[in-house]
């Protein structure tokens, strides 16, 4: 009789689920389906309890517990998920959390996130060693800058890209000289496999797939056709060189 009970309830809900539900989304559908089975399967195991089988109880009881997300449950915490073991490619590839972009020099360090094309860097070295960038004026980067053009011509360049973003008409306010300017347009330098990674924001061991997709990405938020920067741009275009080399 309880098993008869069951099956009713079953197709009660199954009926209720697809008239209530039809023209819902996939994934509203999956949460309401992942909460009935965990609710379905507690009760179930509460019936087995009820009839001495613990230790299909057990199982289904764990099972209930898991897919309702509750505290202690996998399900509720993300960073047990297989996608989010360091060097996973569905993490970041598939985009579950956000990516990030890094590239550092001798003294400034910048970020790039990928979904809303926000910039923010550190100092790393000097007497603003430690401050972020957007913490600073306009007349404290033009600073750092004239430092990194004398120390570090690729500090000096992320700095641009920063202004360009930040204070658009900061070139104009500039006291550099030509040859400056010049010098700190020049080559994007060498770059490391490690280094390409951490510009396309990509993990260990990711495909060629990935590798493109990621390019593709901060492309369209750093071509210069778009606003963008010269020298991110290249820096983005010498990553993925680097890094689809590795597959040939």
């Amino acid at each position: 009789m309880i098993a008869l009970a069951l099956g009713l309830l079953a197709l009660v809900f199954l009926w209720w689920l697809g008239h209530s539900y039809a023209n819902a989304d996939a994934k509203t559908l999956a949460k309401v389906l992942r909460k009935a089975g965990g609710w379905g399967a507690l009760a179930l195991a509460a019936v087995l309890l009820i009839r001495g089988r613990f230790d299909m109880a057990l199982g289904l009881a764990g099972l209930g517990w898991w897919l309702l997300g509750l505290p202690g449950g996998s399900y509720a915490n993300p960073r047990t998920w297989p996608g989010s073991w360091p060097g996973s490619r569905s993490g970041s590839a598939g985009g579950g959390a956000p990516r990030v972009s890094r590239v550092r020099s001798v003294m400034v360090e910048m970020e790039l996130d990928h979904a809303s094309g926000e910039m923010e860097g550190t100092v790393l070295a000097g007497p603003l060693e430690g401050r972020a960038l957007s913490g600073l004026g306009q007349e404290e980067l033009l600073a750092l800058r004239r430092e990194c053009l004398a120390r570090d011509m690729d500090g000096a360049r992320l700095l641009e890209a920063y202004l360009d973003r930040r204070f658009p008409a900061w070139r104009v306010d500039a006291d550099g000289d030509a040859h400056a300017r010049s010098r700190s347009e020049a080559g994007t330098g060498t770059m490391t496999e490690e280094e390409a990674r951490e510009v396309l924001g990509l993990p260990p061991g990711a495909g060629e797939a990935d590798i493109r997709r990621a390019h593709r990405t901060l492309m369209k938020k750093l071509h210069p056709d778009q606003g963008g920067s010269t020298y991110l741009a290249a820096r983005v275009n010498q990553a993925k060189d680097i890094l689809l080399s590795r597959h040939r």
